[in-house]
């Protein structure tokens, strides 16, 4: 299958962005005695949160959950299942939930509900691309990349049908 696609975000700006945003985590964290533990939600936030993670200076854990609320397709079906949760506990510690793109929000809200029942200190969210006309539930994301357009796009973890993610720049394809 051949896929025209056009560059929307640059490696360059995603790294950019990288930074700043592991700037701004530093300083959020910097008084916090509390220890901090970053969830990936896989396999999206992979990239994201393997260059995120060395940009942040204060010592934290890695932990993953993948969820799904796509299946193979390109739209949303709303049904969210946890297919893999934590290994490790998050009671008492700041939870930073790293996520590579907010949709309608739905997912992610699923996800802060159930984190929030195992009483860590805080919960924060911070994720590379948001689109913000396909919200349908409001969440307050502390840490925020790219704001984009409701496109379809591909790149830097984000795929279509588990394909695209290696790719080192944020892409709209035209299917």
């Amino acid at each position: 299958m051949t896929v025209a696609m056009r560059v929307m975000i640059s490696s360059e700006e995603i790294q950019a962005k990288v930074k700043q945003l592991g700037d701004k985590i530093n300083a959020h964290y910097a008084q916090s005695d509390k220890e901090l533990v970053l969830i990936g939600l896989l396999r999206g936030s992979v990239i994201f949160m393997a260059d995120l993670c060395r940009a942040i200076e204060k010592p934290h854990e890695l932990d993953f959950m993948t969820v799904s609320s796509y299946g193979g397709g390109t739209v949303s079906t709303r049904d969210v299942k946890i297919l893999k949760d934590l290994d490790g506990e998050i009671n008492g510690k700041d939870v930073l939930v790293v996520e590579d793109i907010i949709d309608s929000g739905n997912t992610l809200s699923k996800v802060v509900e159930m984190l929030k029942t195992r009483n860590p200190n805080s919960i924060e969210l911070c994720t590379l691309v948001s689109k913000p006309s396909r919200r349908e539930i409001d969440l307050e994301v502390k840490f925020l990349g790219f704001e984009v357009e409701d496109r379809f796009i591909v790149g830097y973890g984000l795929d279509y049908d588990q394909k695209y993610r290696h790719l080192p720049f944020i892409g709209e394809i035209g299917l």
